[in-house]
C-alpha cells in the first residue's frame, strides 16, 4: 500500500555534489522518521542518515558535514543533500520510512537509486 521512490543519483566526479529525494506514497496518515541508507557492493547496508518528524537528526559519523538530510512532513518526501563526494561513497542508496498502523510502526523502503563516485 505505501510506496517509496527514491531520484537523483547517478555519475558524478570526486568533489562533487548530488541530491536525493524520496516521495513516500498511499496510504498514509504520518510517518514518524525518514531516513537513507545505502549498501555498497560486498557491504551491509549502512545507516546514512535519520530525521524524525520534529526535525531529530541522526547521522553516520563519518558523513557528518558533509550530508545533510531533510524533510517536508506535509508532503512525505526526504531529501540528502550529499557534497565533497568520494569514491567510497558509491552505493546504492535506499529511502526509509518507519510508519504507524494500529500501534505497530511498520518499515517501508525504496527501490534504491545508485551513487557512483568516480573519475
Amino acid at each position: 500500500q505505501v510506496q517509496l521512490v527514491e531520484s537523483g543519483g547517478g555519475l558524478v566526479q570526486p568533489g562533487g555534489s548530488l541530491r536525493l529525494s524520496c516521495a513516500a506514497s498511499g496510504r498514509i496518515f504520518s510517518i514518524n522518521v525518514m531516513g537513507w541508507y545505502r549498501q555498497a557492493p560486498g557491504k551491509q547496508r549502512e545507516l546514512v542518515a535519520t530525521i524524525t518528524t520534529g526535525g531529530n537528526i541522526d547521522y553516520a559519523d563519518s558523513l557528518k558535514g558533509r550530508f545533510t538530510i531533510s524533510r517536508d512532513n506535509a508532503a512525505n518526501t526526504v531529501s540528502l543533500q550529499m557534497n565533497s563526494l568520494k569514491p567510497e561513497d558509491t552505493a546504492v542508496y535506499f529511502c526509509n520510512a518507519q510508519i504507524p498502523w494500529m500501534s505497530v510502526v511498520y518499515d517501508y523502503w525504496g527501490q534504491g537509486t545508485q551513487v557512483t563516485v568516480s573519475s
